[in-house]
Order: C-alpha cells, then structure tokens, then sequence
C-alpha cells in the first residue's frame, strides 16, 4: 500500500497540471511548478504584462521558461513503470472544472469550493482568499478533527441525558405506584361512598403520569434522534477526513453547515405535583392520626371562667347559669377555661366530649390572651376559635388537630368521620387549648370533657 501511494505520487510530479498527462518538453515557470511547454504556452497566448501561474495563482513577470531536462529524463523513467488498474482508475478520476474542464488546483477559503486557474476571473467579489489544494486540504482536516472532538463529547453528553431520562421514566413510576399502594392501603377500610373519590384520584394520578411519561418519552425520541445526526455527521467527517485532499474538499461545505447548525434539543425536567390527594384528611388516616399526635389534656382551674366548674381530675368543665346579680362578671365576659398543657412546636390532637345542646368555641389561643374579659376572642388578639353548635343531640364528639408549623388547626366531627372546618394563621410563642361554652339565658348544665 505505501508502495503504490509513493508511485502515485511520482507518477503526479511527472504529469502536467493542465493536460494531466506524462510531462512532454518539461519546462519551469518563475514559481517553481512545472509544465508541458506546449500546454503553458498555450495558456499564456494572449496575456500581457503579468503571467498567472496555473496551480498557485504566482505573477510570472514575463514569459520565460526554462527548460528541466533531469524532469524530462525522471518523465521518461516514470512511464516505463507499470501502472495497476487502481493507479490508472485514480488517475481518470482526478477532479476536473466542470466550467473549465481544468484540474481542480485552488481552494476559496470564503465559499469553501474547489476552483481552476480560470475560475478566479468569474468570482464575485475578485479579491476572496485562494490557497493551492494541499495547503487547503492541510487546514480543513486539522479543523474537521476538531469537530469530530467536540462531536464526540456531545454524543457522550446526549447519551448520558437519554439514559438519565430513561431512569426518570422509571422513577416516575415507582412514585406513582408507591403513592397508588398508600391510596390503596388507606381507603381499605372505607365503604361504598369513597370508591368514587378512590377512581377520581386514580384517574388524576394516571394522566400525571401518562403526561410527564409521554414528555419524558418524547423527549427522549428527540435525543435519540439528535443522537442519531451526531453519529452521522461524526462518521461523516471521519469518513471525509481519511479521502483524497480534492475528495476531502469537494462537497465540505455542507459538512460545515450541517456542524454549524447543530441545535441540541431542550431537556424535559419534571416536578411531581406534591399534593396529588384530594381526599379529605380524616380520609386519609384519622385513625393513624389520633393515635400518633394525640395529647393527654387536662384543665386548668386557674385559668377557668367563675361560672365553670372543674372536676377534680380536671377532665371536666361544668357550667350551670349563674345568679347574675351575685356575680356581675358574667354579664361581660365569655366563660372559658385553658389546658394546662401548651404546644409551641410539632403536630397535636386532642378529643373534646360537649355535653351541651348549645354552642360552644373550641381552638388554641397565645399563652397570653387575656380570657374572661371583655377582650372576645379572635386572630387579632391572639385567639384561633371556632363555634359549634347549637347541637340538637349531647355528646357530641370533636376532634382538634394543631399543625404548629404548617400553621393549621383542623376540626374533625368522630363520629361521623368528617372534616368540618380549619383555620390557618403564622404562629408565634406558646399557644394554649381552648374551650367556651356560650352564655345562655336557659336554665341548664352544660360539660366540656378532654
């Protein structure tokens, strides 16, 4: 192989540039390029004043030529060599000007072409760079392994994202599924009503993942596909890089634009909605709730209402409609009691038993509102409430749920299972429970029991 790539090369320093033939009467311009007599004269029939060189663009001052008689013995030496098919197939294959029908011997920097001695009065503007074959093909393949460096690394980085998101998809679906075990694992024990909440959630659960599953999937097609252009112009330009130089030349242009216009594709990210369930609370674990967060509450004395009794075990307020004129702060102030306990981090639920046909007001309030005063108890002064009742069947069971840093209390009806009302707020310092029975006109005992 390098035997005959050696003989080729001889055998192209023996040919004239311009009729591609063994040299016949080899001369020698000013430049230093070589020429059948015959041929350079013809070429120069006409010109005056400066002669163009037909291969590297040099200005002969005249038209003297000088006669290389050890070319013209190497010439004739050359072609008593014999020539294989491939050598004499690659010598009828070198480029010729389709306008000129001349050997291919400059390169336009500018529009990136393979051009003849004669095509550079034909371009527009006259003064864009040429620059002979070998020096051209020289600059090109240097700037091509380039890209094939900076190809390479694209395609490891689109791989990369096409395996990452391919592991998304997969998490996705864990994801999904783990919170669809959960859904299951609390509706369980629900009846008939719920099955229409459990489908709906599924549902919801479903085209979120179907969505990001279908962005994800498709995402990944446009990797893949941008994959699929960076190995073929990677195999492209390697496959250019190893031609001929006017082979590696002809037709560079487009493996320039296609490398110029490579566009990564954008990379699809996700974020899982976080509050997927829409089922209310007591739906979703009031069970598990009251077990894990429920306080052991009790009442404290000083702190209660003078029209409120306390038990002994301070488990029970008792209040019964007082002689006003003996006891004139009835008139002005709401009969409430605090617990002895206070909450001023973590989640806490407590259990409240109203034994009463009235209304009463349940909450936290600060550790510093003033109760039994005039002051009524609201968000403004510190004080979260709200009221229940009037109830039409006693014992009536409540259940309080305090989220201090969520900044929530929730109110759950235990005996029917059902979320009744929450109040959310930014809470600050100790917060205390709090219970209220309402005045009444009405002659009868009224029990709060924790």
């Amino acid at each position: 192989m390098a035997f005959a790539a050696s003989l080729a090369k001889l055998q192209a320093e023996a040919s004239c540039p311009i009729c591609l033939d063994y040299l016949r009467d080899p001369v020698t311009i000013a430049c230093g390029h070589n020429f059948c007599h015959s041929c350079i004269h013809q070429r120069w029939e006409g010109l005056q004043g400066t002669f163009p060189c037909p291969v590297c663009l040099h200005h002969c001052p005249d038209r003297s030529l000088k006669r290389n008689t050890q070319l013209c013995y190497m010439t004739e030496i050359t072609k008593q060599i014999p020539t294989s098919g491939s050598q004499r197939k690659m010598q009828e294959e070198i480029p010729l000007c389709g306008k000129h029908h001349e050997v291919l011997t400059l390169f336009c920097e500018k529009s990136l072409e393979l051009l003849c001695p004669q095509c550079k009065g034909s371009l527009d503007p006259q003064d864009q760079p040429l620059i002979p074959i070998e020096e051209a093909a020289a600059s090109q393949r240097g700037l091509l392994k380039r890209y094939i460096g900076v190809l390479t690394k694209h395609l490891k980085t689109a791989v990369k994202v096409y395996k990452h998101q391919g592991a998304n998809i997969l998490a996705v679906k864990r994801k999904m599924n783990k919170w669809r075990k959960k859904l299951d694992y609390e509706c369980n024990d629900l009846k008939y009503s719920l099955e229409i909440e459990y489908n709906e959630i599924d549902n919801d659960l479903l085209i979120e993942e179907n969505n990001v599953e279908e962005k994800l999937i498709e995402n990944g097609r446009q990797i893949s596909y941008h994959m699929f252009r960076l190995s073929n112009l990677l195999s492209e330009i390697e496959e250019k890089c190893l031609q001929t130089d006017e082979d590696l030349l002809t037709g560079v242009e487009s493996i320039h634009n296609s490398y110029e216009n490579i566009e990564s594709p954008t990379i699809f990210s996700y974020k899982l909605k976080k509050a997927i369930f829409t089922l209310p609370p007591h739906y979703l674990g009031l069970h598990e709730m009251i077990c894990t967060f429920q306080a052991d509450l009790t009442l404290d004395p000083e702190t209660a209402h003078p029209d409120l009794i306390i038990s002994i075990n301070r488990k029970h307020a008792t209040y019964r409609i007082p002689d006003r004129l003996l006891n004139p702060q009835t008139l002005i102030s709401y009969p409430a009691v605090l617990s002895s306990e206070g909450f001023d981090a973590g989640r806490h639920f407590w259990v409240v038993t109203i034994g009463v046909t009235g209304e009463c007001s349940l909450g936290v309030c600060k550790e510093s509102f003033p109760i039994n005063t005039l002051i009524s108890p609201s968000p403004s002064n510190g004080c979260w409430t709200h009221t229940f009742g009037p109830f039409s069947i006693p014992k009536e069971k409540i259940g309080v749920f305090l989220d201090y840093e969520l900044g929530e209390v929730s109110f759950y009806n235990l005996k029917t299972c059902s979320y009744l009302y929450r109040i959310t707020a930014t809470f600050t310092g100790k917060l205390m429970p709090y219970f209220s029975i309402a005045s009444s006109s009405e002659s009868f005992t009224s029990i709060i029991t924790v």
